[in-house]
């Protein structure tokens, strides 16, 4: 039996400065467009995404079938342009929530990018399909943190 790991982790490098990747996570217009990549829609009116510590954020995915999905988490720690900590769930009635870490630090080329996202009880398969969305993610917020 292999053992799975509580968290999965994800390093890129991004071609933007770092104030305009951490820009790109923390502005509610910017979190619209890339959370759920252009696949989504994410509602103005269901959109409650200030980026301050201890403030809870909600957000609801419009899939393209109709079907809708319910977010929520809390900001942790918002540290411009170098770290962002907050949680999130799918699941708002229960009281888990995952924690994900961004750190973002300078290079010759732009920023580099290291994301974190525990797991609890996730099996393997679903780790792998949660790093795959989060790839998709990121190559949209990667786009917007260009310009």
């Amino acid at each position: 039996m292999t053992d799975v790991p509580a968290h999965i982790t994800i390093e890129r490098d991004i071609a933007a400065s770092p104030a305009a990747v951490f820009e790109a996570w923390t502005d509610a217009g910017s979190f619209a467009r890339w959370f759920g990549t252009e696949a989504v829609q994410i509602p103005a009116e269901s959109l409650d995404f200030v980026a301050e510590p201890g403030r809870t954020w909600t957000a609801q995915m419009v899939l393209p079938d109709g079907n809708t999905i319910d977010w929520t988490g809390e900001f942790r720690e918002v540290e411009a342009p170098s770290r962002l900590v907050f949680t999130l769930t799918d699941q708002p009635a229960d009281d888990a929530r995952a924690a994900v870490t961004v750190d973002l630090s300078p290079t010759d080329e732009g920023t580099h990018l290291r994301m974190s996202q525990e797991t609890p009880g996730f099996t393997l398969e679903q780790q792998e399909g949660l790093v795959a969305g989060w790839q998709g993610f990121l190559d949209v917020l990667a786009e917007i943190a260009a310009g």
